[in-house]
């Protein structure tokens, strides 16, 4: 029997929760930018191309601004100098729920 491994995903067939990464978003963005410099785009194709860059700014902005939250989470210090930790959502209800106030999370 010959077993094929599965292709690895690849950025059209990953899973999307809000858009494209940040990466690919900046990529198109700088795609479109350049092409509305050029200026031989009748008006709607460019108002078309300028909405899609608006949106994508957008979604790159909210990256950033989740980043940066999560940068900040884990840089902060309570009044006494220690480390402050904090949950990420990403984890389970049931690891919140164990941990004890103030007790690090287990990575």
């Amino acid at each position: 029997m010959n077993r094929r491994t599965p292709p690895a995903p690849t950025e059209a067939s990953a899973p999307s929760l809000d858009g494209p990464s940040f990466e690919a978003a900046i990529k198109r963005l700088t795609e479109i930018v350049s092409t509305l410099e050029r200026g031989d785009l009748p008006l709607e194709e460019s108002l078309r191309l300028f909405e899609q860059g608006v949106q994508l700014s957008r979604v790159s902005q909210k990256r950033l601004d989740s980043a940066e939250k999560r940068v900040e989470e884990l840089l902060s210090v309570d009044d006494q100098g220690r480390a402050r930790t904090t949950t990420f959502a990403t984890t389970t209800e049931e690891s919140v729920e164990d941990q004890e106030p103030g007790e690090e999370a287990p990575f």
